[in-house]
């Protein structure tokens, strides 16, 4: 049986066409000739996830994303993905988005549940989870630095503003002054060290001599403090408690009137005689003095000594 032309160019669009269909589902993650399962997530937000992208167990490759779209007006996201093997597990496990960087892209990996009796079918929807990637990470730990780094910048800017206008052309030229100050101050300590360098060089000799002299005075300190040590105290104490006492006894029998002093202390009538044998002895001395021939007279022929003279009175 012959075929026309037209019969053969026909048959070869119609292949042409599925091969296209075919081509185009593979490229898409779909294989018409694949078993495998399907299942479902849905996300508010994939990451930059597409289709054809890899779905790992485990980072083991064992199926692609088939496709992504919107699942209502809420602009909530359904991913749909194929497992090719049959590996278990439960439906409670998560479908994570994971991966992508400066280059790479997101990735679907299924973080299994081993959970028995409850296990992933076909058709089920995995509970979807969004992995932080890597400019994720990034921007999260930069943000605290950066924040710290703005606070900084602003910290040192307010410190030059102050600074600025505390280092006024007035607050130079006095910091200037005071610099030169101190550097006039300083010299001036290095002359004074300097002159006492040479006073104490000069006079070395002689405060070796102090300090000698100072060292045996320390001697001789140490040698009167033991002497004072080996005197006995307690003697001298009783001695001199004793010396007290008789003063003591002394001043009491004066006080009372005994003996000769205590009575010229004491009794009036000795002071009055006193006081009158002391005027009749002055006048004696006086009568003397005046008649001396009343009491010393030579003469051979006896001559008369002459009239008496009273004594003047001298005491009153």
């Amino acid at each position: 049986m012959k075929y026309t032309r037209e019969v053969k160019t026909a048959l070869l669009a119609l292949v042409a066409i599925l091969l296209f269909i075919f081509g185009y589902s593979f490229l898409k993650g779909k294989n018409w000739f694949d078993s495998s399962r399907t299942f479902y997530a849905v996300y508010n937000d994939v990451e930059g996830l597409s289709p054809s992208s890899p779905v790992t167990i485990n980072g083991l490759k064992v199926g692609n994303v088939s496709k992504i779209g919107f699942l209502d007006t809420s602009g909530r996201l359904v991913v749909t993905f194929t497992v090719d093997n049959e590996f278990p597990f439960s439906k409670n496990s998560i479908a994570q988005v994971y991966g992508g960087g400066l280059i790479g892209g997101k990735s679907l990996a299924i973080i299994p549940d081993y959970e028995k009796g409850n296990l992933a079918q076909s058709g089920d929807t995995l509970p979807g989870q969004i992995e932080e990637g890597l400019l994720e990470l990034v921007n999260e730990r930069l943000t605290p630095l950066q924040q710290k780094v703005e606070g900084a910048i602003e910290s040192t800017d307010s410190l030059i503003n102050s600074f600025n206008e505390v280092m006024n052309p007035q607050t130079r030229e006095n910091l200037k002054r005071s610099i030169e100050d101190l550097s006039k101050t300083v010299a001036s300590l290095k002359n004074t060290a300097r002159t006492a360098d040479g006073i104490f060089s000069k006079n070395a000799p002689r405060i070796d001599r102090t300090f000698t002299n100072l060292d045996e005075m320390a001697v001789n300190l140490n040698s009167f403090s033991d002497t004072l040590a080996s005197v006995d105290l307690r003697k001298m104490t009783n001695d001199l408690e004793n010396a007290v006492a008789s003063f003591e006894e002394m001043t009491n029998k004066l006080n009372s009137g005994e003996g000769t002093a205590g009575r010229l202390i004491n009794d009036p009538s000795v002071y009055n005689n006193l006081e009158r044998a002391t005027r009749q002895l002055d006048e004696l001395i006086q009568d003397v003095k005046l008649n001396p021939k009343r009491y010393v007279h030579f003469s051979i022929f006896g001559k008369n000594p002459g009239p008496y003279s009273k004594p003047k009175d001298s005491l009153k």
